[in-house]
């Protein structure tokens, strides 16, 4: 992968209502400032032949949550963009992955960062298998590891601080209600 820029604060995102319903666009900007813009976003958890998951650290570059672990790949479909497309678009862009991948759930959160800005987003989660050495993108991605479940949730007790506040609800919505999928992945 290179170290091509593939993220900028002027892409126009979607923004919806609680019940995913397009009411219009703005950047991303605009999208993340105070408090934020309800806006259309995914989160992807890809998983290994072991069952362990990939992980990324955010790239100290990024202006939300610099330096802080979070799911495999995370970002938003861009003004006329399927979620189909913008998902296997993120994939490729900042692991260099190519995989099919399956729907769990839509959520919406809101979480702030410092004084940056926001997250409030409607999530659409994710997950899909693959054991190919990422290819990462190092304008997205700091460092990137496989982890099994159990390793994870000791890590997440010792040091929640660590992990991303959405990537933190969607490892407990996915461990409580859709193990099974992931086992059968």
């Amino acid at each position: 992968m290179s170290d091509k820029i593939v993220s900028f604060e002027s892409e126009r995102l979607i923004l919806v209502d609680d019940a995913d319903t397009i009411l219009g666009y703005k950047s991303k900007a605009e999208c993340h400032n105070g408090q934020g813009i309800l806006h259309r976003a995914f989160s992807i958890f890809i998983f290994n032949d072991k069952g362990e998951l990939l992980l990324q650290q955010r790239a100290e570059g990024k202006r939300l949550w610099p330096m802080i672990w979070s799911n495999s790949c995370c970002s938003h479909p861009r003004e006329g963009e399927s979620y189909e497309y913008a998902t296997a678009r993120r994939l490729e862009e900042e692991l260099g992955l190519a995989t099919k991948l399956a729907c769990l759930y839509k959520f919406k959160y809101h979480a702030t960062w410092k004084n940056e800005g926001s997250e409030f987003e409607l999530c659409s989660v994710y997950i899909g298998k693959s054991s190919d050495t990422p290819k990462v993108n190092p304008t997205e991605i700091a460092e990137w590891k496989f982890i099994g479940r159990k390793e994870l949730n000791k890590e997440l007790e010792e040091n929640a601080d660590a992990y991303s506040p959405w990537f933190k609800m969607e490892w407990q919505e996915i461990q409580e209600k859709y193990w099974e999928k992931v086992e059968q992945l």
